[in-house]
């Protein structure tokens, strides 16, 4: 089943404000939007409590200052949580009553982009009708009042945060690691605080590779973007397991002992049919995107797991477990969500929980993981003029549909427009690489021929 796409506004996407540091995303668009949740939370007359963390990338400083500033101006009491996970934060802001709370990332990206990303007081992100409204703003289109005298907010630096939020995952998932030899790939990014010392205190044995950060190497060849080092590692030695986050810890790609990947599709997989044999796969669902593999929803048939399939983007794997309460859901990019403990991914814990199956099992990853093929995969992004004319046009859906017959069981097409740039996205899942090859330069050298 599949569910329909959501408007984005002006400045805010599915994750947030994103862009290049001081080009795309400036110091006073984070002044603005500061400002707005400031003075949003604290218009009862009292101090708001917000929350903000970042990742490692040089910009991160700038715009946690410009946050702050912004939001002390309007009243709000704000907490520093410094380098921190994306996930801390939504555990933070309901565990500790925050109004809200912002983390300063753009995850995966390279580190001269930053984004924003804002949480409500439930730590679900924002909802759409206030970032309008911050949108306002930042266009000028309405004024507010600057807070004066004792109104006036302080900035915090909460140093306790973190170790709340480590104490959680330890009793959240209180594995026994002893024996356990993992490498962890810590992207240079916001792992780096809270990794390494969760598994080690856990009882495992820790190799770190990538964790010096220095504001400019977050996902620079390395991490779940880039997880080659990692592969090359786990060849080259002997580790159960190896863990490669992104850049603010919100996914996690696994790595067996013969250094074969395993990306989300995997990780669904598996902790889906560990749940439903403990009997805690709430109403037998597990929540995909379009984007996940054909062989997982043929291994989960073969397991006799339900699934459902959202548009692109953990905000409608959320949306769809939280309308239903499904407790497992996420994406090929390693975003799971364990919905029965969070509301948002969480590499980390993402980790714990396949250690977890490991340990109670007495399983390798590649036992875990018999019963999945992962069909060869190709995109091709072609460049369009009008995407929803091109999408439209009936003589392209006859291509696109020549080739699903073609496909019939072993495979499938999907060509969808990208969110953000003048692109169509054209993906094929076959038997073989060549067949792969084969469909989509059909369906890309019609769409060339004519132009769209």
């Amino acid at each position: 089943m599949n569910r329909g796409s959501a408007v984005m506004g002006k400045y805010f996407g599915t994750d947030g404000v994103r862009g290049r540091a001081n080009e795309g995303l400036t110091l006073d668009m984070s002044i603005k939007i500061g400002q707005y949740l400031g003075w949003y939370y604290s218009k009862s007359g009292r101090h708001a409590r917000i929350l903000i963390g970042k990742d490692t990338r040089l910009s991160g400083d700038m715009f946690e200052l410009g946050l702050s500033a912004g939001a002390t101006s309007m009243g709000a009491q704000v907490y520093l949580l410094g380098v921190c996970p994306t996930p801390s934060i939504s555990y933070l802001i309901q565990k500790e009553r925050f109004d809200c709370g912002i983390m300063v990332s753009a995850s995966h990206n390279p580190y001269y982009d930053n984004g924003i990303k804002v949480f409500n007081d439930r730590g679900e992100k924002m909802e759409e009708f206030v970032l309008l409204k911050i949108e306002d703003y930042m266009d000028g289109k309405t004024q507010l009042p600057l807070a004066t005298g004792d109104k006036i907010g302080e900035l915090i630096e909460w140093e306790d945060g973190l170790e709340i939020y480590m104490s959680w995952l330890k009793e959240t998932v209180p594995v026994d690691l002893t024996g356990m030899h993992i490498c962890v790939d810590l992207a240079n990014g916001s792992a780096t605080s809270t990794a390494a010392e969760t598994l080690d205190a856990l009882g495992a044995t820790v190799e770190a590779i990538n964790n010096s950060p220095n504001g400019i190497n977050i996902n620079n060849n390395c991490g779940s973007t880039h997880p080659e080092g990692l592969q090359r590692i786990m060849t080259e030695n002997d580790y159960d397991i190896g863990l490669a986050f992104d850049g603010d810890a919100d996914r996690l790609i696994i790595c067996d002992s013969d250094g074969r990947l395993m990306d989300g599709d995997y990780i669904l997989y598996i902790c889906s049919r560990y749940l439903k044999s403990i009997n805690k796969l709430n109403k037998n669902m597990c929540v995909t995107t379009v984007m996940a593999n054909l062989g997982l929803y043929k291994a989960l048939d073969a397991s006799k797991i339900d699934y459902i399939q959202t548009p692109v983007g953990d905000k409608y794997v959320f949306e769809e477990m939280q309308n239903h309460d499904y407790w497992i859901g996420g994406e090929q990019s390693g975003h799971i969500i364990f919905y029965e403990h969070e509301k948002t991914g969480d590499g980390l814990f993402t980790a714990l929980q396949i250690l977890m199956v490991m340990k109670e099992t007495g399983k390798t990853l590649q036992e875990l993981s018999e019963g999945l093929f992962i069909y060869p995969q190709l995109l091709e992004n072609v460049e369009v003029k009008d995407k929803e004319n091109a999408l439209n046009d009936e003589a392209l859906q006859k291509v696109i549909q020549s080739v699903q017959d073609d496909l019939g069981d072993e495979g499938r097409i999907l060509v969808r427009p990208s969110g953000t740039e003048p692109l169509i996205r054209v993906m094929v899942e076959a038997k073989t690489d060549e067949l792969c090859k084969e469909y989509v330069e059909r369906v890309v050298s019609y769409m060339q021929e004519h132009a769209f």
